[in-house]
């Protein structure tokens, strides 16, 4: 059984969100079953499902889903480690960011069991992956060391992001940094000049969901950072 995707270009039901934008979100209320037959509805399934589940599980997934949010995705353009990739998913997984993109067909696979908790999507190319993101609202942030480069800091997150890190050594190709709305970067505070791309992409992240709760006044719920989640992602 699988959850109907929404096409780019498909209005998103719901009122706005801050700024009197809707926050795109990418899957239709309709399940359809691998063998044929009707659809059902989100509601129907988890009628069916929810007595085979633990109370215990039940929680965990209720507390999960109060916590993610499709505001702000990550893009990895490129990367040729594999635990580089593993590292990063797993960090926007623990940070409740759903919606993560690939660059290549390789490293597939993500450790700890991240890949089944997210939305990864693969690109063949950043003109590709940035203009699916430009039509779901989404501002491409690239990171970069040059001198037109944005602190991360001084960023207004409030806006709908796609944060892009680069390859281990080559980091963001051409066609990424002049194809993005702009380009941002960690201040460094010592000797070295630059981050391990997934300690930058989870620090990247982590400031945005932070940045978030505050420019939009909303605070940690019950399970966490709740009011920014599935919920603030679909107005």
């Amino acid at each position: 059984m699988k959850l109907q995707r929404r096409s780019d270009g498909d209005a998103v039901p719901g009122p706005a969100g801050p700024g009197g934008r809707r926050r795109w979100f990418p899957y239709l209320d309709a399940f359809r079953p691998a063998a044929g037959g009707a659809e059902l509805s989100s509601r129907e399934v988890v009628e069916v499902l929810e007595p085979y589940i633990l109370e215990a599980r039940r929680d965990r997934i209720r507390r999960a889903v109060d916590n993610r949010s499709y505001a702000v995705c990550l893009v990895v353009e490129g990367l040729s480690d594999f635990g580089n990739v593993s590292a990063a998913f797993r960090s926007a997984d623990a940070l409740g960011v759903q919606s993560v993109h690939k660059r290549y067909r390789d490293n597939r696979h993500v450790s700890m069991g991240a890949e089944k908790w997210l939305d990864i999507e693969i690109w063949d190319s950043p003109a590709e992956c940035f203009s699916a993101l430009k039509k779901r609202g989404y501002r491409i942030a690239t990171t970069s060391l040059g001198t037109d480069s944005v602190c991360v800091y001084d960023m207004d997150w409030s806006q709908p992001t796609a944060i892009v890190v680069g390859n281990e050594l080559r980091g963001i190709s051409d066609d990424a940094l002049e194809l993005s709305d702009l380009h941002c970067s960690v201040p460094m505070k010592g000797m070295v000049d630059s981050f391990n791309v997934s300690v930058a992409a989870g620090i990247l992240m982590h400031h945005a969901v932070c940045d978030r709760v505050s420019r939009l006044a909303i605070f940690p719920g019950e399970h966490g950072w709740a009011t920014w989640s599935s919920r603030d992602s679909r107005r």
